[in-house]
């Protein structure tokens, strides 16, 4: 397939010096003034705040060579597993770079979620150099290098993304405006035009300290833009999880998604269906786990991706009349806006926790409940299921609960009043909705019934959450009991949250998150402050 039949945007830093390249490549560009002056061989200046290294022109192509320095970027914000597996190839005689999501994180001065090497090295010659090496994934293999106990740094080579068909098509061409496939702009320029994004097209050689830049990726961060490097529809259609990866990048930037990606992204989301479900469950545990969960659902439910991938959820927001760009908030969004503050890329949780998160709410959605009894499930769930002393300290709150929340009704009678039989029964009746819940989230039947009141909404009866996890997200709720228990034993000591267990999905850990969420949710501490 040809370029010009693809549709390839190569943009922003691409010369139109040889008219070859330019008859099959340049057609459908829509240059910015410095690629537009670059064709006309004019002098332009260099965009505030970036120090050009040189933009070099061999043979047709023109990369823009960026100081990492003026980009902010330093050797210590690359963490010790990656350097190490960076100078191990280097010092083989590989040429090694930095590549994706974690350059653009290192200008941003964010803590990337982790960082992907890109080599010359074949990968079995990879393997041969690092003494815990193997070779994973069939369709595009890389190397996961072993540091340590625990750390894991994934390597790729160029040989092996030059098989991608894009990449075959881009050469020939390329080999026909007399650009040598040897040539090292190009190799780069092939790579970079398989990434989904323009934001993550940027290659960084730590040992040079320049930042390559073919696709308009530096602007494009300073723009706060996402925008598919190739045309938007072709690119989704190509693979379709790049629709929720665009979701993901903007939700955890807080960038703006350019117009024609927009347009795509919400005319072709049904192609999401599509997905594995293992694929779909990795993608939606990124953009709930890791600190950007609140702008992620808002953002899927936005272009009218929620209805298909979380129809309980998108029910809930279109009963309560939420508008596709409303800015208010609820309780939905609001727990997870509470569950963001505690999590970053760096300090991700265990997917069981927003699932029990998403049950819970849908319990309290589905028969709204006293703020009190909420609070003694709550504790409970903390402290291992200790319910007698769960509403002991339920009935010394003194913080007021968030009434804006149709989920709370509001208590009767003074909660000194309640007697305790009362309080534990309803903790009880509500620890059996949370777990019905949790049921109905995994059932075919009822997830397809969820949106049936619109008919305007996608059919979906997808269950991306498997048996596995579901029994996980189960296990949270498991310690509440009837019977009085004393003594518990794996009750959360301390209010400091272990990260590494909680990542892990350590139960304890991660039933202490869920109570701190929902407290922290139903008795807002800005309420206490203002009362």
């Amino acid at each position: 397939m040809a370029i010009s039949s693809v549709g390839f945007a190569c943009r922003s830093y691409l010369p139109v010096r040889n008219r070859t390249l330019q008859h099959h490549c340049l057609r459908k560009i829509r240059f910015n003034a410095v690629a537009a002056a670059a064709a006309a061989n004019e002098t332009v200046e260099e965009p505030d705040g970036f120090a050009k290294v040189g933009d070099r022109q061999h043979k047709g192509i023109v990369s823009k060579q960026v100081n990492s320095k003026d980009l902010g970027i330093s050797s210590s914000m690359i963490d010790k597993p990656t350097r190490q597996v960076l100078n191990g190839l280097k010092s083989k005689g590989h040429d090694v770079y930095l590549v994706g999501g974690c350059v653009r994180d290192l200008i941003l001065e964010r803590t990337p979620r982790d960082f992907d090497i890109l080599t010359s090295a074949e990968l079995r010659e990879v393997v041969r150099t690092f003494s815990r090496c193997e070779i994973v994934g069939r369709r595009f293999p890389i190397c996961h290098v072993h540091v340590g106990d625990d750390d894991i740094v994934e390597v790729s080579s160029f040989s092996t993304s030059a098989q991608n068909n894009s990449s075959r098509n881009m050469r020939n061409e390329l080999r026909e405006s007399s650009v040598s496939d040897g040539d090292e702009d190009c190799i780069r320029l092939n790579n970079c035009l398989q990434r989904d994004f323009t934001i993550n097209g940027l290659m960084f050689d730590p040992y040079a300290k320049v930042v390559y830049d073919y696709l308009g990726g530096i602007e494009d961060i300073r723009k706060a833009k996402v925008r598919t490097v190739i045309h938007a529809g072709t690119s989704f259609q190509q693979d379709c999880a790049r629709i929720l990866r665009a979701v993901r990048v903007a939700a955890r930037l807080g960038f703006r998604i350019s117009k024609e990606t927009a347009h795509f992204i919400k005319h072709l989301s049904f192609l999401v269906q599509r997905l594995d479900k293992g694929r779909i469950l990795m993608e939606m545990n990124y953009m709930l786990a890791y600190g950007s969960a609140e702008a992620s659902l808002r953002l899927l439910w936005k272009f009218g991706i929620l209805e298909i991938i979380l129809p309980i959820q998108a029910a809930y927001l279109a009963r309560s009349g939420f508008k596709r760009r409303d800015k208010r908030t609820n309780m939905l969004l609001s727990l997870f806006a509470n569950l963001d503050k505690l999590l970053a890329p760096d300090r991700p949780c265990h997917s069981s926790l927003w699932i029990a998160i998403l049950a819970f709410h849908k319990a309290l959605s589905d028969q709204p409940r006293s703020p009190l009894v909420v609070a003694a499930f709550s504790l409970a769930v903390h402290n291992g299921g200790d319910i007698l002393e769960a509403a002991k300290i339920t009935k010394k709150i003194t913080r007021p609960h968030d009434s804006s929340f149709f989920e709370l009704v509001q208590d009767p009678e003074k909660k000194e009043n309640i007697e305790f039989q009362t309080l534990l029964d309803e903790v009880m009746d509500l620890d059996a909705s949370v777990k019905d819940a949790l049921n109905q989230m995994t059932d075919g039947y009822y997830i397809s019934k969820a949106m049936a009141a619109y008919p305007q909404a996608p059919f979906s009866d997808m269950v991306f959450i498997p048996l596995q996890l579901y029994l996980r997200a189960g296990r949270i709720f498991e310690c509440v009991k009837e019977e009085r228990r004393m003594g518990v034993v794996d009750a959360k000591q301390g209010s400091k949250i272990e990260y590494a267990a909680l990542y892990s999905g350590d139960v304890t850990e991660t039933r202490h998150v869920f109570a701190r969420v929902v407290f922290d949710t139903v008795f807002p501490l800005n309420l206490s402050q203002e009362s």
